[in-house]
This record gives structure tokens, sequence and C-alpha cells, in this order.
């Protein structure tokens, strides 16, 4: 329903969204096959199996079980880009469902740094500079598509700063 009224607000040029579908900045390839469609507001989180951070899964998956009906996207995107992740998509996959019983949305192996970038990261580091220093780097993206917050590594996806954050997106 908010991608409805984003398209129509920005056709009748009351609203211009900070992700336009048609650069690909909101398509992920998913790792259940097929594609994911970001929408707003949306927690995105670079993560990887073999990081130090790894346990931060369950907090993603806490919050994905806490607000996907009041409307929050959470999406965990493994990339290698920090040399943590396993080898393949099954392995990821895998491991995630095994270790943390996950059922958020996850992507297939992708790049976040670099000209290799998603287009989505690439649009995070020359529009907003923002790029993750490392994995499990959190960044909350509004209805309207426009950055709200990003948060480290170290920040729990749990910690009342990101959660306060994404509640006041649910309420706009």
């Amino acid at each position: 329903m908010r991608l409805f009224w984003l398209v129509t607000l920005a056709t009748l040029g009351m609203a211009k969204p900070a992700l336009s579908a048609d650069t690909n900045r909101t398509s992920f390839a998913s790792i259940d096959g097929g594609m994911l469609e970001l929408s707003g507001p949306a927690l995105v989180t670079n993560t990887a199996s073999l990081c130090a951070f790894t346990p931060q899964f369950d907090d993603l998956q806490r919050l994905h079980e806490d607000y996907a009906e009041a409307g929050l996207f959470v999406l965990a995107v493994p990339s290698d880009d920090f040399k943590q992740e396993l080898d393949s998509e099954t392995d990821v996959k895998d491991f995630c469902a095994v270790n943390f019983d996950l059922t958020l949305p996850m992507t297939v192996i992708t790049p976040v740094t670099g000209d290799e970038a998603h287009p989505f990261y690439r649009w995070l580091a020359q529009e907003h500079d923002i790029t993750p220093g490392w994995n499990f780097h959190k960044v909350l993206i509004g209805a309207d598509g426009a950055v709200l917050g990003q948060w480290g590594s170290p920040v729990r996806p749990t910690a009342r700063a990101i959660t306060d954050a994404i509640e006041d997106a649910l309420a706009r």
C-alpha cells in the first residue's frame, strides 16, 4: 500500500522517492530464488556468517517478528566483501536456518562496497556518503526512500536507538 502511495504522489509531483525502482536500487536477488523489492520502512543489514557479530542475526529475526505486521521490512544482505562469508548461498541459508532459525528475507551473496556493489549500496555511498566499514552495518530507510539512520557493527539491531527510529518511521 505504501508503494502505491509513493508512486501516486510521485506521479502527481507531490513527492519524489529517494530510491527509484528504475535503477534497480530497490531490487535484490533473493536467496530463496526470485526477487525481493525493498519497501520502506526497511532495515537493511549487510551480514556475514563467519563474523563475530553473527549473533546479531537473532536480533534481526526478532525485529522481523516484532515489526513485520506493522510494515517494517528487515533485509539481510550476505556479503563476502570482508572475507567472512561462506562459499555459497546454500551454505549461508543452511547456516542461518540451523543456527538462528531465520525466516526474515535474505539476498544472495552480494557486494556492498566498491565498484561491484549492489546499486542500493552504490546509491548510499554516492548520495549519502554511507559505506559499510564491516559486516552488520545497519541502514534504516523510510517509506519515502529517505535514509533515516545508520548504525555500525557494534550496535545491536534491537538497541533502543534503532527501535526508536523504527517506531518513528512506522508511525509516519
